[in-house]
This record gives C-alpha cells, sequence and structure tokens, in this order.
C-alpha cells in the first residue's frame, strides 16, 4: 500500500455529519489528530475537518510520476526507546507504528568549507563533539548541563500553558522557569564558548525552527536538541502512516475525518463557540471548538473581526510574526537508494558560521547564497520504500524563502500561476540542484524527476497565509506571549499544534495533549495519561 492508494478521511458532504458532535477539530495535522484520538478515547465523538484533499497535515504524503515524498516528516527524535514521545506515539497509533533508525552519524553539517557532525546516543554525542572540538570539552560539558536544566524548565513552561490562572498562582512555586530559556541562543552558547565553529555545529539544526541562533529562544533550541540526542527515526512506510494510524480511533468512538472540509468560519453567539459554518454555507453545531489551524487563521480570518477585537486578539495578533518561508525541491530517480549511494544521513549545508548575517544577506537579496540547505534521502530511510516504488529512489531540498518574493502572485491559484513564476521557481530549483551535484556528483544526469514548491504551495496545500513552516516563530518574545495557550478568552474555543508549544511534529503531538488537558481537566486525564506513559 502507498500513500496514493488511501486518501486518508472521507470527503466532505453535509448528508455526511452526525447528528450531533460532542467537540469539532479544525485541522487534521498532529496537533489535531492527537487531541482528536484522546478525547475520543474519553468517550467523546469528535468532527475533524481539514481543507486539504488528504488528511494528516505535515505528516501527510504525495505521490507524482510514480514516487512518493513526505511533506514535513523529514526525520523523529526520540523513539529508539520506551520514552515519553515514543509512548505517546504507540498509544496513539496502538502500536502501529514502526521506526527505522538512520545513520549514526545522522546529520552531517556543511559549514564554509569544513564539515561537523552530529552522532546517535547521548555519550557519543559528546563524545563525537570532544573529538570535533579537542580544546571545548569543557564548555561541551556545561552545553549538556543547559540542555538537562532547559528540559526542567520545558516542563514548567508546558504546565504553565495548560492551567487555568487561579490554578497557575496556586501552582507557581513548583513550576519556575529558567530565565536563560528566554534568551536568544547564541547568547546563552556565547557565555560558555568563544568558538564560532562550536556554536555553529551546535546550532547545525536551526533549520528545524526556522530562525537562526540569534533570533531564536534557547527553550526552542534546546528542545530540538534534546530531541534528537539519540538520533533520528523515519516511520516505516512512510510519513504517511502516522495519520493513518491515528484515524481509526477517532472513527472508533464514532467520530469522522472529513477532507475537501473547508471552515468558513466560527460562529459566535452570546459571546460563546456555537458552531461553524463551512465554504459551503453549511451550518455545524457544536458548543466546544479547536482550532488547528494555526493562531494567524483562526484569529484573523476564521474569527470575526468584532469578535476578535472584542476579545482582544486583534492587537495581540498584529504583533505576532509568522516563521520563515521555505522552498522545497522533490526528486525521483530511476534507481534504487542503495544503488545511487545514498545515506541515511541528512546534509546541511552553510556559507558560513554565521548563520545570522547569510540570512540577513539572503532577506536583502534571493542571490545571494541560500543561509541554508537541507538534503534529505526519503527512501534511503525507509526500508519499506522499494516494496511500494520498487527500483526507484527519491531526494527532498529544503530552504528558505522570503515570502515577500512571492507576494505578486498570491492571488493565482496552483497550477496556473504564468510563466514568470515559473521561470523564477526554475531558477531557485536549479540552484538547489547545484548544491546537491557539489556533494553528490554521481547524481548529475540521473533525475528521472522534479518538481519545486514554494510558499505559496504552503498556503494552497496547508492552509497557511504566508508560507510559514513552523506557525509562528520561534522568538524569546513569542515565548513570553500567555495568550498563547489552549484556552482561549472565547468560551468554547481551544487552540492547539505547534503555536501554544514548539514547532516539529512532537512538538505539536504534545500540544494535542495540552490542550485535551485544559479540556478535560486534570483530574479526569490522569488515568488516561498513566495509561499512555505507564
Amino acid at each position: 500500500m502507498s500513500a496514493s492508494d488511501l486518501r486518508l478521511g472521507r470527503r466532505y458532504r453535509p448528508k455526511r455529519l452526525k447528528d450531533s458532535y460532542d467537540v469539532i477539530v479544525i485541522g487534521s495535522g498532529m496537533g489535531g489528530l492527537t487531541n482528536a484520538a484522546l478525547l475520543s478515547d474519553a468517550g467523546k465523538r469528535v468532527c475533524v475537518l481539514e481543507q486539504h484533499y488528504t488528511a494528516g497535515g505535515y505528516t501527510h504524503s504525495f505521490e507524482r510520476n510514480g514516487y512518493e515524498w513526505d511533506v514535513g516528516v523529514h526525520y523523529i527524535g526520540d523513539v529508539g526507546a520506551p520514552t515519553r514521545t515514543r509512548r505517546m506515539f504507540d498509544y496513539l497509533s496502538s502500536g502501529r507504528l514502526e521506526w527505522a533508525p538512520m545513520d549514526v552519524e545522522f546529520d552531517r553539517f556543511y559549514i564554509g568549507d569544513k564539515v561537523f557532525s552530529a552522532h546517535a546516543g547521548k555519550q557519543a554525542f559528546v563524545d563525537n563533539l570532544k573529538r570535533q572540538f579537542p580544546r571545548e570539552g569543557r564548555a561541551i560539558d556545561r552545553y549538556m548541563l543547559l540542555l538537562k536544566a532547559a528540559g526542567e524548565g520545558l516542563s514548567g513552561f508546558t504546565l504553565a500553558r495548560t492551567l487555568k490562572p487561579w490554578q497557575r498562582r496556586l501552582a507557581g512555586v513548583f513550576m519556575k522557569t529558567p530565565g536563560l530559556l528566554y534568551r536568544n541562543t547564541h547568547d546563552v552558547l556565547s557565555e560558555i564558548t568563544a568558538d564560532p565553529d562550536l556554536i555553529a555545529t551546535l546550532c547545525g539544526q536551526w533549520g528545524d525552527m526556522g530562525l537562526p541562533p540569534k533570533r531564536s529562544a534557547f527553550l526552542v533550541h534546546a528542545m530540538i536538541a534534546r530531541h534528537y540526542l539519540y538520533g533520528g527515526y523515519y516511520p516505516v512506510g512512510g510519513a504517511w502512516r502516522i495519520a493513518e494510524s491515528i484515524i481509526p480511533k477517532i472513527e472508533a468512538a464514532g467520530g469522522d475525518v472529513f477532507t475537501y472540509a473547508s471552515v468558513q468560519k466560527l460562529v459566535i453567539e452570546k459571546g460563546r463557540v456555537a458552531g461553524v459554518e463551512m465554504e459551503d454555507g453549511h451550518f455545524i453545531a457544536c458548543d466546544t471548538v479547536v482550532s488547528a489551524a494555526g493562531v494567524a487563521n483562526t484569529f484573523g480570518r476564521l474569527l470575526g473581526e468584532e469578535d476578535a477585537q472584542a476579545s482582544g486578539y486583534t492587537e495581540q495578533l498584529d504583533e505576532a510574526t509568522p516563521s520563515y518561508a521555505h522552498l522545497g525541491v522533490y526528486i525521483g530517480l530511476k534507481q534504487t537508494a542503495g544503488e545511487l549511494g545514498l545515506p541515511k544521513t541528512n546534509y546541511w549545508i552553510y556559507p558560513s558560521n554565521d548563520y545570522d548575517a547569510d540570512v540577513a544577506a539572503f532577506e536583502r537579496s534571493m542571490d545571494a547564497e541560500f543561509p541554508v540547505v537541507y538534503i534529505s534521502f526519503p527512501s534511503a530511510k525507509d526500508p519499506a520504500y522499494e516494496q511500494r516504488h520498487p527500483g526507484t529512489a527519491t531526494i527532498e531540498i529544503v530552504a528558505p524563502a522570503p515570502y515577500v518574493c512571492f507576494e505578486r502572485w498570491q492571488d493565482t491559484r496552483w497550477g496556473q500561476r504564468g510563466e514568470d513564476y515559473e521561470r523564477f521557481k526554475q531558477s531557485l530549483g536549479d540552484r538547489l540542484l547545484g548544491h546537491l551535484y557539489a556533494k553528490l556528483p554521481q547524481l548529475e544526469g540521473k533525475l528521472d524527476y522534479y518538481e519545486v514548491s514554494t510558499p505559496l504551495s504552503t498556503n494552497w496545500f496547508g492552509g497557511y497565509r504566508q508560507g510559514e513552516l513552523y506557525g509562528l516563530a520561534h522568538t524569546a518574545e513569542r515565548l513570553r506571549s500567555d495568550w498563547l495557550r489552549p484556552q482561549t478568552r472565547i468560551p468554547g474555543l481551544y487552540l492547539t499544534g505547534q503555536d501554544i508549544l514548539t514547532c516539529g511534529v512532537t512538538g505539536a503531538m504534545m500540544a494535542g495533549l495540552m490542550t485535551t488537558t485544559a479540556m478535560l481537566g486534570m483530574r479526569r486525564m490522569t488515568p488516561l495519561v498513566k495509561q499512555v506513559f505507564g
């Protein structure tokens, strides 16, 4: 079976709706599906509404010309042992998800003319860093202590976002968060080392959150670094298997997951949620709605202007910054990963060790060097890929792209944007292919198929507004924004997904857990949490 054999979810039609639902969830990304599945296990009938043709959000896969690619799941960490993350995936999927480990050297960083790497395993990670930076042993040990402190602080941060205001005041003494978490990453690391190459290597995964070290919050950097301490893993069978394994939980409880189900607006009556109005004009009544569509969509599009202003979200949304937009190149080859020598290692390519300066130069002109080029080899990572697509291989390239450079085409339709757009897109794709050939010259002339996606593709398929890959930018200011929490000021309306916690599949999954806890309360969630985590 492959992604094309199963369109996840049922196509929306008003006549297919149940008479009533306990909860409506807007969006079927990891946060929305997690929340819906947990609510289903708590006895709720949930309706998930997805505007795309398939469920899963950034966990979905797509096929073209006999090839299959993921769009957001390039690797997952912390699933090689019975960790909280692994137990959560096991619970949501009823044990149906399997994980394949990447190479021991799971991330390779090309920084200018130097090459560094990250190795799987906490001690192996440290030992490898000390081999690469033999004079920086003390700094590396201090870094590991910072990651530990960040992990402890993240627990307090998460709890603070889940509790009601009066509960937070009572629990405040137990959930203090270290101040360093709200500082920018570069400032924190500069206090333990003056070696710019070490800082660059420690921040070599900055593309996983979309902000270079002088702009990003150390909390988010530390979350990502901790997440991959034991290496990278890939879902066996492809990224789409994540959603495919979770949806049965929702349906078994009498719920539904609908695709092509575009919500036009949230309906508010007498100050509280009354349901949603669909794009076709149909009204679905429900007094509890969870938005997994991101805060920009929730308060800037779905919630009426009058209601947004009355609840104070208009001004706060004006201060929120979207994360970086991106380009994607999807490549298909008529040989296997083994025949082509493709690794199970991610390549991160940087023009220099000054990531922030490179980003700034690129923001001034896209003719400058790409500040980061990420290359992933999904068919090499997935041991089941050749069963679905024998004799072939795939590669994906991701790079940042300022949305402003694509604004002139934002009112056009996918596949109908004109020759100027196609030429511009092609020129960017050719530049990114040049990076691939520089690292793997044996591939030149062997591409059978490739296509380029832009921030406008992200808007079209993902329902975003400025091509943002990670929702709101993960700055220290964003983490201090106390309004980014599951429970909104509008009774019956909740938020979930990466905007209320941190980026990535695991961040969104844990946000789904947070939202469910905020909805059901700690007492009702305790048996479920014990069942999940033991």
